[in-house]
């Protein structure tokens, strides 16, 4: 008679949208997951940067849904006051634009400011490696599956360590993205929003206008266009921060001078050339991958990357449990 059990404890590598949608799906099907993300927060993309009393949604802006799974996720985050919506069909989190992915990590361990550096194949599953050369495994045991819900240049080395290819990650392609902040003591004129995608700046959007923000001290996002991005990548903050701001300042037609000036640089903002699957799994092995890199540049193609492969993993180790019994 067999011992297995139908739980079984997952690594999951990135704490984003994708690498949470995962564990969400995984979890409704009885699984356990541990959370490893590199960062001091949860989110990537849908990140807040904090200035003092300052609020930034300084990466991805808003949400859209074209799908159902999306669609129903996200009137489950409205009904709990963490989504509302925007402009047109969009939406944003409340009070920041990471609100749903950090209610979702609240339900799980998540082991912040690990980098998870090499995969360890042992009886039974896999052990991590972290950048300080810490070993983490389940408790108990090793881990049954790994997840990597990470940007394609970043899954490809630590699914190298692992010895598992992952077919057409080569040929994913992100655009940068310079992201200035900007704070004023007094609102500006003009409409809140301002997209133009021929020119050296793409987006530019009055942050505390957004649903569920402080209005005052009134806040700016600005995102150089992916062009103007990769001419100044490997420029510094400070150098940027001027540069980006004579662009705004001629933009917003504006003379007033931003009590708060800072850039951020994304180096993996937005996938401009998709992996041919949606996301990846190895069954053999029980690695697998997952991330907007399968499906394109949206967050509801994270969260549908991630989705999927977490029904795709419960059913797999389903499969090999009845197996083994």
């Amino acid at each position: 008679m067999s011992t297995a059990s139908p739980r079984s404890d997952i690594a999951i590598i990135g704490a984003g949208m994708a690498g949470l949608a995962a564990a969400r799906r995984l979890r409704a099907n009885g699984h356990t997951c541990r959370i490893f993300e590199k960062s001091r927060g949860v989110g990537g993309r849908l990140a807040t940067r904090r200035a003092g009393d300052l609020r930034f949604d300084h990466g991805a802006q808003f949400f859209t849904a074209r799908g159902n799974a999306f669609r129903k996720a996200l009137a489950e985050w409205t009904a709990e006051g963490i989504v509302a919506p925007w402009f047109d069909d969009t939406h944003v989190g409340v009070p920041a634009i990471g609100a749903p992915v950090r209610a979702m990590a609240n339900r799980f361990e998540v082991q912040l400011e690990t980098q998870i550096t090499s995969l360890q194949s042992v009886e039974g599953g896999w052990r991590l490696v972290d950048a300080q050369g810490r070993v983490h495994d389940a408790g108990h045991g090793a881990f049954s599956a790994v997840i990597l819900a990470l940007p394609a240049p970043q899954v490809l080395p630590l699914a190298e360590t692992a010895g598992v290819p992952m077919p057409g990650l080569d040929d994913v392609r992100y655009a940068p993205c310079w992201t200035l902040m900007a704070a004023f003591e007094e609102p500006l004129p003009g409409p809140d929003r301002h997209a133009s995608p021929e020119g050296a700046l793409s987006w530019l959007a009055r942050n505390s206008a957004k649903p569920g923000r402080d209005p005052s001290p009134e806040t700016w996002v600005i995102h150089a266009s992916p062009a103007w991005s990769r001419a100044h990548l490997e420029l510094s903050p400070d150098e940027v921060t001027p540069l980006l701001w004579d662009l705004a300042r001629t933009v917003l037609d504006t003379d007033a001078t931003p009590g708060f000036l800072a850039a951020h640089r994304w180096r993996y903002a937005r996938v401009e050339q998709t992996a041919p699957k949606p996301f990846l799994w190895n069954a053999d092995a029980r690695i697998g991958a997952c991330g907007d890199w399968g499906l394109g540049p949206r967050v509801e193609a994270a969260f549908d990357s991630g989705d999927g492969l977490g029904m795709i993993v419960a059913s797999s180790l389903s499969r090999a449990s009845s197996a083994a019994e």
